[in-house]
């Protein structure tokens, strides 16, 4: 939660809890910055992972279309041979 390169210090004995108004403004301010960052670069990665995702559901898409229309094709195909065996077998027996 704090910034890096900062980290609570345990207070020694002896050592009260003082802190001045500038420093805690101070300190607030540099955890803001900090958290600011950091929602900075979790922004890019989401814009990132939502452009990885539209990339991949164009894929999917577009391997859905090419498989759709293979089996129709591979149908076809498949009607046209066992209409062609037919017509070989009927002209076989009427001979």
């Amino acid at each position: 939660m704090y910034p890096q390169g900062r980290h609570p210090v345990p207070i020694q004995p002896g050592q009260s809890f003082k802190f001045t108004v500038l420093e805690t403004l101070d300190r607030i301010k540099e955890e803001f910055q900090f958290l600011q960052a950091q929602y900075h670069s979790l922004k890019l990665e989401c814009e990132k992972l939502a452009s990885e995702k539209t990339e991949m559901q164009r894929h999917y898409i577009m391997y859905y279309e090419m498989s759709y229309g293979l089996n129709i094709e591979m149908h076809k195909q498949v009607r046209e041979t066992l209409l062609s065996f037919s017509i070989t077998v009927c002209v076989v027996w009427s001979l």
